[in-house]
């Protein structure tokens, strides 16, 4: 399964590349240090054969001896990993060191340059791997013919390879901190490089929550198509927004005709002895007006997002409506109580702030027997709370979750589309806020709303 995160495609990939690059390293450092040993334990054997090539000489009775030990005493020591061994024209290891005890080193048949050095790996006494070198050599004596002889100097490798080993775990610790400042170097460069989608990120938030209407064309080259291309869709979606309010905005026009003859034929049949039927159109005139509100303010909340830097000061509106709700039959009965801070603005649009509060004090209005509580704060998240409370019959609190579904009236005994709460939900929802019930401490119905502050 693909890791859906990009940081951590990228952390995947980094320590794959640094794990195989530190494995290549490791192997590649031990092998040529395992190079330079064996060239080094090389050059010993030829020096050492070059000795032994200087100490052999023909006795009188034609046969080999040295005129003086190598000196170096493993040599001496049986099977101690160092031999020199020296082959007479049909004869092996004519003479040969102590360390090779009763063995005899067989080398492939090979042309012999006299004078060159042939390098072999052949197996040793007791399964030692050798590191060979010989030469060929003509020694003349006084009153004999020329005589060819072979020397060989052989060297275990099992010395070659412990060293190889030493050298591998030496590095370990060395290689661990190589990779811990890969990581580092990673970590930096990941941040660096995701650091303009972080901000491209921010801006997006801050455009959705209407603190921003563009985004920056400040970024890398290889960001900059795609900040083009959101802010063309942004620019499209305006625009597709403003003709969608255009089209409502028309449509709402177009009924305000139907609407009015709807009400003087409502009162024609009134006058004419037909109260009920009037009442009916009354009540349909005054239906079809509330969905055609509820469908503009739809199509400006949620058709589009809240615009740039949108304010509405909460007590302004209140103290607004509050003058208009106490000249009507419902509000000049009610005591309206009001606990608010001077100042307190949220992020909505004055229109919607005003049709927001507008639908809860009529619908509290409309329910309370004579009070109304309205209490405006900051809650512990940063948000504006706003609680409305009356003193009415209140709602059973088996019904709270359903209360702003559309169309949805518990009590029928008031007249009303049921609309009101639908609308302050999708208000709330639009701009991000939540709406919620309770009972008030009256008995009536508490209704908060907690919204954003604006900036």
């Amino acid at each position: 399964m693909k890791p859906s995160s990009l940081r951590a495609r990228l952390w995947i990939g980094a320590l794959i590349s640094i794990s195989v690059a530190l494995l290549i390293a490791w192997l590649g450092l031990a092998n040529l240090f395992e190079r330079h040993v064996e060239r080094h334990l090389g050059a010993e054997l030829e020096v050492q054969l070059n000795q032994l090539a200087a100490a052999v000489e023909i006795a009188p009775d034609g046969s080999l001896r040295l005129t003086q030990d190598l000196h170096d005493p493993v040599f001496t020591q049986p099977l101690s990993g160092r031999y020199w061994q020296i082959d007479r024209p049909g004869q092996a290891g004519v003479l040969r060191s102590r360390s090779l005890w009763d063995e005899v080193l067989t080398l492939p048949e090979d042309e012999l340059t006299p004078g060159l050095v042939h390098a072999h790996r052949l197996p040793g006494p007791d399964g030692q791997l050798l590191l060979v070198r010989e030469r060929r050599i003509r020694v003349v004596a006084a009153d004999t013919a020329p005589v060819e002889l072979r020397l060989i100097l052989a060297q275990d490798r099992a010395e070659l390879i412990v060293a190889r080993a030493t050298f591998a775990a030496d590095m370990r610790p060395y290689l661990g901190l190589i990779a811990l400042l890969l990581a580092l170097a990673t970590l930096i460069q990941i941040q660096t490089g995701l650091a303009p989608l972080e901000a491209l990120r921010r801006e997006i938030g801050a455009i959705r929550a209407g603190r921003a209407s563009r985004l920056a064309a400040k970024a890398p080259d290889e960001v900059r198509p795609l900040i083009a291309e959101v802010n063309a869709l942004l620019e499209a979606r305006e625009g597709s927004v403003e003709r969608a309010r255009a089209w409502t905005a028309d449509l709402a026009h177009g009924l305000k005709t139907p609407l009015s003859v709807l009400a003087t034929d409502a009162e024609r049949l009134r006058q004419a002895g037909h109260p009920d039927l009037a009442e009916d159109l009354d009540q349909l005139a005054l239906t079809i007006r509330r969905r055609v509100e509820r469908e503009l303010i739809r199509a400006r909340v949620r058709s589009g997002h809240p615009p740039h830097a949108a304010r509405a000061e909460v007590v302004e509106h209140l103290a607004r409506l509050l003058r208009t709700l106490e000249r009507t039959p419902e509000g000049e009965r009610i005591d309206w109580r009001i606990a608010a801070l001077e100042r307190v603005a949220v992020a909505l649009m004055a229109d919607d702030l005003l049709e927001l509060l507008g639908n809860l004090l009529e619908n509290a209005a409309k329910w309370a027997a004579e009070q109304v509580d309205i209490q405006v704060s900051t809650s512990a998240d940063g948000q504006i709370e706003i609680r409305i409370a009356d003193d009415g019959p209140g709602v059973a609190p088996a019904h709270w979750p359903r209360l702003g579904e559309r169309g949805l009236r518990l009590d029928e005994r008031q007249a009303g589309t049921g609309l009101g709460l639908a609308i302050v939900r999708d208000v709330v929802e639009a701009y991000g806020g939540t709406l919620g019930f309770g009972r008030a401490e009256a008995g009536g119905l508490l209704v908060w709303v907690r919204l954003p502050e604006a900036c």
